[in-house]
């Protein structure tokens, strides 16, 4: 598809957009810059409260989900309709020492970090294939996909597996002409990372290996992820995109 260089601006009109865990952080930065470039946002989340405040603010359509069940995933998928572009970001940090990881905690991370985004994708790509869209798929995944990091056994296992996820995906549905990238964060400053990382002694060290010297705020994850959706960004297929501020360069 030869793209016309006058399209080179964000502009989501008449298109659908599913984002996951969109009650708070980067996943309610994300609906609401997808708003702003004038998509019909659907968040879903677990918690209402998140979805009211949102919808008060952007109008969006919301749905409430377990996704760590993989039966609320698929039901929810199923019934939020048809869908364009989908930002699969709902996950969860279980913090516990290697040998202090418990096996529900394992579990439960790899549930939501993982298989949801399986479960939902299989659903929503399937409509898409039907409708004979060229849709787009963001995943969020994390530098610690890439970076061991202490007590974070499982989540770091899980971004690993989303990202190698990421990739299938991209080779079985590019066929379709349907795109697949996951986003690689470094730390970023939601409401669980200010107080996770904003002590000197815990983020300093790793405030110090990133050239720009600061953290990612939620605005900076969500433009690139609006961008990878976007036809902009029509080449860009199986990516890992990392958003570090340079760290993977030290």
């Amino acid at each position: 598809m030869k793209l016309d260089p006058s399209t080179f601006q964000l502009d989501f009109k008449n298109r659908r957009a599913l984002v996951t865990g969109a009650g708070k952080g980067i996943g309610r930065a994300i609906a609401m810059m997808l708003h702003r470039f004038n998509a019909r946002v659907v968040a879903v989340s677990r918690t209402d409260a998140d979805l009211k405040s949102l919808q008060e603010e952007i109008g969006c359509e919301t749905m409430v989900a377990d996704l760590g069940s993989a039966a609320e995933a698929r039901r929810m998928a199923e019934q939020a309709g048809d869908i364009d572009l989908l930002v699969n970001n709902a996950a969860m940090v279980l913090l516990e020492p290697l040998l202090q990881t418990k096996i529900e905690s394992w579990d439960a991370t790899m549930a939501l970090n993982l298989r949801a985004v399986l479960v939902v994708t299989q659903v929503i790509a399937q409509q898409m294939i039907s409708r004979e869209v060229r849709g787009s798929i963001v995943n969020i995944s994390s530098m610690a996909s890439f970076q061991a990091l202490a007590s974070h056994a499982a989540y770091c296992a899980s971004k690993a597996g989303l990202d190698q996820l990421s990739r299938v995906m991209a080779v079985e549905l590019g066929a379709h002409g349907i795109r697949v990238n996951a986003i690689n964060p470094t730390v970023v400053l939601t409401e669980m990372g200010r107080k996770a990382w904003g002590d000197p002694a815990k983020g300093g060290p790793m405030l110090a290996r990133i050239p720009l010297r600061r953290f990612a705020e939620c605005e900076d994850v969500a433009a690139v992820v609006c961008f990878v959706l976007s036809d902009a960004a029509g080449m860009l297929n199986g990516l890992t995109l990392q958003v570090d501020g340079g760290f993977s360069a030290t």
